[in-house]
């Protein structure tokens, strides 16, 4: 499902009376707070701005995310806890055939039916650092709202009281240090809010027309069962009044950023919200909070976001003597990229940053969907190693999504792209890890019909494939590695942006060697650009061929 496409920076005006033109300008006036541990950092953007990003994650450059909860069990994509009560959509009649009315059935039935019985986070874990990946990300909460950890602030609905009765965030975090990789958590749950507006409705025609939804239930309701004594609303988050335009399927992309019309978020939600994501650092440590949100949560409602960046950063600083955390965010103007490491959803950006940056991408649906799988319609290992290259040549970072089933699994199709991508990084990622971008991030045809970004990214595709012609190009010390994103035809690699006389690498090239296989290439540098001779005979991965430049 496309998300938020439609999303833009909204006027101080159309926000509505909490969004003032002071929030617009980034500055947050409201009661001052003082850090809540001593540390340089303060809860504004002049002081996050203060931020340098650890090299740890700018050597790692290619992380792999299980973005895993209960809405993979269904195996009916993304989103499905809103889409499911969309009458006459194809997850509402999804619903339908295989759990029952979303009056009678809804989303916290489904967490209850939600088992995990074949999740081994030390399998998939350790496949992943075999594939090449130098960090891991686990999902902590999605939109859905239920923390996926031993949460004492969501404290009946959460993954080690419901559904599988695991702490999941744990086995992940266990499994990644097992493996000496930093760990990430991806925290989505600000919006539930606003996305779960679906639950409050009912259908408007049929037998059933008029009959509301399980959004609005308290625990009152549940005598007789299975929640008996639970309360829906710590879930759903529903007793208030719509957001404008709320039955506008599509009005949530234009409310994302707590504005246009969007129903005010409460005092109480907001702090409680604070309070699991801070107990979520503090208790299972991770080197990396992703944030679902436009710059950070809540804001510029609220300044709990803010004040959550200082603590991490703060808390980073007395934990290990120095700056190792990191926090990402969509959207972020250029004085919030200082602050924090801006994140390109499904896209990246066409030129080198200044300042490093992720993609995040998937080589499904976001959450598991049975159907891609059916229709063999994962993204190739190609796919995923030239977006890697292209990423990586514009300082950035590649964080992957692997779907995993409802049962903690992955299946078969998605095993072989990842050890694909693990054969060809075990050759060829001398060029990846631990570089830099040059001067220039490459050449060829593909960036020339590359897509512009809207709102969070999704340019993702929009550019012609990638051939032979298309060079990129990244450093590491003295040495320049120029990918070659194909097996060029007739067995010659021409690099025009190393012809002779070039203003980019005027010292002499004397030595030119294939990274995967250490074999010494012949060449010459003329007016045309560097021809490189390749092998007769094709190199495995031979997609996407990395040369080193001495």
């Amino acid at each position: 499902m496309k998300r938020r496409d439609a999303l833009k920076t909204m006027s101080a005006a159309a926000a509505g009376l909490y969004l003032s033109n002071i929030f617009a300008q980034g500055q947050w006036l409201g009661t001052p707070f003082q850090p809540e541990i001593s540390g340089p950092f303060k809860p504004t953007w002049e002081s996050l701005m203060k931020y340098q990003v650890p090299d740890w994650f700018r050597d790692a450059k290619f992380g792999m995310w299980a973005h895993w909860g209960p809405q993979c069990e269904p195996e009916a994509g993304d989103w499905y806890a809103r889409g499911m009560y969309m009458e006459d959509s194809w997850q509402y009649k999804y619903h339908l055939e295989h759990y029952g009315h979303p009056s009678k059935v809804g989303f916290k039935d489904v967490i209850h039916s939600w088992k995990a019985d074949r999740w081994d986070p030390d399998d998939l874990v350790g496949l992943y650092k075999k594939a090449g990946a130098k960090y891991f990300m686990a999902m902590a909460n999605h939109h859905d709202n239920l923390d996926l950890y031993n949460s004492t602030y969501q404290k009946e609905w959460n993954s080690v009281k419901r559904g599988p009765k695991k702490d999941i965030v744990k086995g992940w975090a266990d499994a990644a240090r097992k493996y000496d990789l930093p760990f990430a958590v991806s925290v989505h749950a600000a919006h539930a809010w606003s996305w779960f507006e679906t639950s409050q409705r009912a259908d408007t025609k049929g037998p059933l027309a008029g009959v509301p939804y399980d959004g609005k239930l308290t625990a009152k309701e549940g005598k007789g069962t299975w929640w008996e004594g639970l309360d829906p609303q710590e879930l759903y988050a529903q007793n208030h009044p719509l957001s404008e335009n709320s039955h506008d399927n599509g009005m949530i992309h234009r409310q994302w950023n707590w504005g246009n019309g969007v129903a005010p978020p409460t005092e109480a939600y907001m702090e409680k919200f604070y309070n699991r994501t801070k107990e979520l650092i503090d208790v299972y440590k991770p080197d990396m909070v992703y944030f679902d949100d436009t710059a950070l949560p809540f804001w510029p409602v609220s300044d709990v976001g803010l004040r959550f960046a200082a603590y991490m950063y703060n808390k980073s600083i007395a934990d290990h003597g120095e700056l190792k955390a990191v926090i990402t965010g969509k959207i972020l103007n250029e004085d919030q990229r200082q602050a924090m490491v801006w994140d390109i959803e499904r896209g990246q950006s066409n030129t080198i940053e200044p300042l490093p940056w992720q993609t995040d991408t998937c080589i499904g649906g976001w959450h598991y969907d049975r159907g891609i799988y059916d229709r063999k319609e994962y993204k190739t290992a190609k796919t995923v190693i030239h977006t890697l290259i292209d990423v990586v040549s514009k300082n950035g970072n590649l964080m992957l999504n692997i779907p995993v089933r409802g049962n903690g699994s992955i299946d078969e199709q998605e095993r072989a792209v990842v050890e694909e991508i693990g054969e060809w990084m075990a050759l060829n990622s001398k060029s990846i890890y631990g570089t830099r971008p040059w001067k220039i991030f490459g050449e060829g045809p593909q960036q020339e019909s590359a897509g512009e970004l809207q709102a969070q990214g999704f340019n993702e595709g929009k550019g012609e494939p990638f051939s032979y012609k298309d060079i990129r190009f990244a450093t590491k010390g003295e040495t320049l590695y120029a990918t070659v994103m194909g097996w060029p035809e007739q067995g010659k690699a021409v690099i025009k942006s190393l012809a002779e006389g070039n203003a980019h690498h005027p010292k002499k090239i004397r030595r030119i060697r294939l990274v995967s296989t250490g074999q010494k290439l012949s060449f010459q540098q003329t007016s045309e650009g560097l021809i490189v001779d390749f092998p007769e005979a094709k190199g495995k991965c031979f997609y996407a061929n990395p040369l080193e430049i001495s």
